[in-house]
């Protein structure tokens, strides 16, 4: 894929108008978002991996195949943010979310080790609520031990009303061409959309 970072956004005044579908990012803050970009996009490091989990606070644009923006937005739930860092980020998010129209799709990012956590409950409730089309993502498979995953998933898919997920490894590379048709068929069908 072609790719490449186009800008962050920290204000909701700095959005310029709608130009071409929005595929929205969303996840806790070590649930592995940089390490998905890299390889969805498959590129080693157009997303930069931080090791302190919670430092983005803007919504980070990426410009893929000139077809649609692949929208990073910051990682919630990180208790060592600062008040003043949740409350932006808060702010933009919410600001964002609110904006449906301009949203195409949504990516939810779920580490499967994990499962979901309540932040990651908050964030489904909110997608449902709003009717903001979405699929969720189970990130991190490769580190889930294979006698272990029947039962993970048994645990997840109650929390999450059984709704499909697909199962991916940013080391592995599994689920990747499954996430790269799915956006390909919402681009395809939203590429004529009224801006």
């Amino acid at each position: 894929m072609d790719a490449k970072f186009i800008t962050s956004i920290f204000q909701i005044e700095q959005l310029e108008k709608k130009t071409l579908p929005e595929i929205l990012l969303v996840g806790r803050s070590n649930v592995g978002k940089s390490s998905f970009i890299n390889a969805l996009l498959e590129r080693k490091n157009i997303a930069r991996i931080s090791s302190t989990p919670g430092k983005t606070i803007s919504l980070n644009y990426f410009m893929v195949d000139n077809e649609f923006f692949l929208v990073d937005a910051p990682g919630y739930g990180y208790a060592r943010r600062s008040k003043k860092m949740q409350e932006e980020f808060l702010q933009i998010m919410d600001d964002y979310l609110q904006l449906k129209d301009r949203i195409t799709f949504v990516l939810l990012l779920i580490d499967f080790r994990v499962g979901p956590t309540e932040d990651d409950l908050v964030m489904l409730n909110y997608l449902l609520e709003m009717q903001l089309p979405f699929q969720i993502i189970l990130t991190k498979a490769d580190k889930v031990k294979m006698s272990e995953r029947v039962k993970l998933l048994r645990k997840i898919e109650a929390k999450i009303y059984n709704l499909p997920y697909i199962i991916t490894s940013a080391n592995t590379k599994v689920g990747y061409n499954k996430v790269r048709e799915l956006i390909k068929k919402i681009v395809k069908e939203n590429s004529d959309e009224p801006k």
